[in-house]
């Protein structure tokens, strides 16, 4: 057994971390008032300083890690998760900085497996190339779409072209103005069996019929970052039949296959957030006196610190088995493996938060600091790709299954 990454992942890695201590990092107060600026003026892209750390990304070969291929960076999803991990450190910049961002990077996934010669030009190119950004709209506000076979709105056939009715909330990245096509799932046939109704579809924003109808808050943050989060109203809107993605019916599969990938992304990420937020947490302990010593020589914070480590090294150790099974027996041989990391992530990494926040004291619940921001973010990760629940339930089918096959 091997715990070590292999050349090529240790050189990024070094190359990675040098990316963020010269260019991420420092960028970050600068970021931090561009967001501010923006949500003043009502305005939901990203701050402006981002375009800036792509171009250095690009000229420093960091750029499209996510993506197997001579279209990506070639890597592994085992090379690919301390990189990804490293750009968790600063969630906000890092990542749509090298063009590895949610939900671009599924998007790009769908289109790179399933897309038409045609769609990928139109579409993958420029995403690839980080020109433009592209929203995944799936959920629902008036069904329960933990179960993604709930999906209500049409997608009709009409000649040469498809007709969508229907609304969709929560469509991460909706809000940001240089987000320039959606995929849309929807049905395509009520009365297929159940999980062959469902399609996929392209969408580009400017197509008549398409109303954003507002951005939504998480926990009271706008999440203006990478474009924030939108509801959609979609009136008779009418794409040419050549945007189906895949074939009529394909939609569920193909919404698997995207959401695979995506989950161990999240956690991935998380993990590098809460390396973060342990720094933080140790920072502040330190330099914060208390009944005449520092909060650090408290027993009950040291513990937090202590559990902290054990945690993460737990998450990541699971996070890396995860990848390395995807790696060599497929997404469907790790599905048991990719379900418990996304059951243990955000809620390994919320208690993380929390603990962190408690120990900068009322400050950890401001401006002033990233935590509480953080802990909104992590907190939607646990519906983000599938609520716990749905993910306990499945992985506890599968393990009842097992055993009784004994």
């Amino acid at each position: 057994m091997e715990f070590a990454f292999d050349s090529t992942t240790q050189d990024l890695i070094e190359r990675m971390n040098a990316f963020m201590d010269e260019v991420v990092y420092p960028a970050e107060p600068t970021a931090h008032e561009q967001i501010e600026r923006n949500y003043r003026e009502d305005r939901w892209e990203p701050p402006a300083i981002i375009e800036d750390l792509k171009a250095e990304a690009k000229r420093r070969g960091l750029w499209n890690f996510f993506l197997p291929g001579e279209k990506g960076a070639g890597l592994t999803n085992l090379q690919y998760a301390p990189l990804a991990e490293i750009t968790g450190r600063s969630i906000q910049l890092a990542p749509p900085a090298v063009n590895c961002a949610a939900p671009d990077t599924g998007n790009m996934e769908v289109l790179h497996m399933f897309g038409t010669d045609e769609q990928k030009q139109q579409w993958l190119e420029p995403l690839l190339a980080g020109e433009i950004r592209s929203a995944f709209a799936m959920t629902e506000p008036d069904v329960a779409s933990s179960d993604a076979t709930n999906i209500e709105t049409s997608i009709v056939r009409d000649g040469d072209e498809y007709v969508i009715n229907g609304r969709k909330w929560w469509i991460t990245g909706a809000m940001n103005p240089n987000c320039k096509v959606f995929i849309v799932m929807g049905k395509t046939d009520p009365t297929a069996e159940r999980h062959r109704q469902q399609s996929m579809i392209l969408v580009p924003r400017d197509t008549p019929g398409l109303e954003v109808v507002r951005g939504m808050h998480v926990l009271g943050f706008h999440d203006r970052d990478h474009g924030g989060h939108a509801e959609l109203r979609f009136t008779d809107v009418r794409v040419p039949a050549s945007n189906l993605i895949g074939g009529e019916g394909e939609g569920f599969a193909i919404a698997q296959a995207r959401l695979g990938p995506g989950r161990i992304h999240h956690c991935m990420r998380s993990i590098g957030l809460a390396e973060r937020a342990v720094e933080m947490m140790v920072k502040r302990a330190s330099e914060r006196v208390a009944f005449g010593k520092p909060i650090s020589d408290q027993g009950v914070v040291r513990d937090w610190i202590a559990e902290s480590r054990v945690k993460i090294e737990q998450l990541r150790l699971l996070t890396l088995k995860t990848a390395w099974l995807m790696d060599t027996v497929g997404n469907k041989g790790a599905h048991t493996e990719i379900q418990a990391i996304k059951i243990a992530t955000p809620q390994t990494v919320e208690w993380i938060l929390d603990k962190a926040i408690q120990v900068h004291g009322a400050g950890g619940l401001s401006q002033d600091f990233p935590l509480a921001e953080m802990f909104a973010g992590i907190r939607t990760l646990r519906f983000a790709d599938g609520p716990d629940e749905v993910h306990k339930n499945s992985l506890a089918r599968a393990e009842i299954r097992k055993q009784l096959a004994r």
